[in-house]
């Protein structure tokens, strides 16, 4: 089974000016754990929950001031209007991996989970044409074995 046929297609996107309350709001809302970032067509990044939630982490020099095994995450969690007021620039990833619509959903989860992402962009060429996630991989592979299988017990 190919990627294109279990994609989602058109998905949302930002851009590296957006803001970053406007991202977490949508990722919040709406359940994205990542948003491709675009600019004049092309896409030039990725932002996850996970690039926005890194930059509340203790740094090295956080836990050499407040004494190891002592870190005050209360206080680490004020952090967080400090980074949603940041720009999606500020935190995406600019070398992005993507998947092909022509490639098979296995190898798509495959680069995924090698990479520890939850979603991926699909491209064609240089052009975003979908998304694709594990629970999309997942849902399809049940599908094709599972409840087919079943209908006939």
């Amino acid at each position: 089974m190919l990627v294109k046929k279990i994609m989602t297609g058109s998905p949302r996107t930002v851009t590296p000016e957006t803001g970053l309350l406007e991202v977490v709001s949508l990722m919040c809302l709406y359940r994205f754990s990542g948003l491709p970032v675009m600019d004049g067509g092309k896409m030039v990044g990725f932002i996850a929950e996970k690039d926005v939630l890194h930059k509340l982490f203790p740094t090295l020099e956080d836990m050499i001031a407040d004494g190891l095994g002592s870190v005050d995450f209360d206080r680490m969690m004020g952090k967080y209007i400090d980074v949603v007021n940041l720009k999606v620039k500020d935190l995406m990833i600019s070398n992005v991996i993507s998947v092909s619509p022509e490639d098979h959903i296995l190898k798509a989860a495959s680069t995924m989970v090698r990479n520890r992402f939850r979603r991926i962009p699909v491209t064609d060429g240089e052009e975003l044409v979908g998304m694709i996630s594990l629970g999309d991989v997942h849902k399809a592979l049940f599908q094709a074995n599972i409840s087919t299988g079943m209908k006939g017990k």
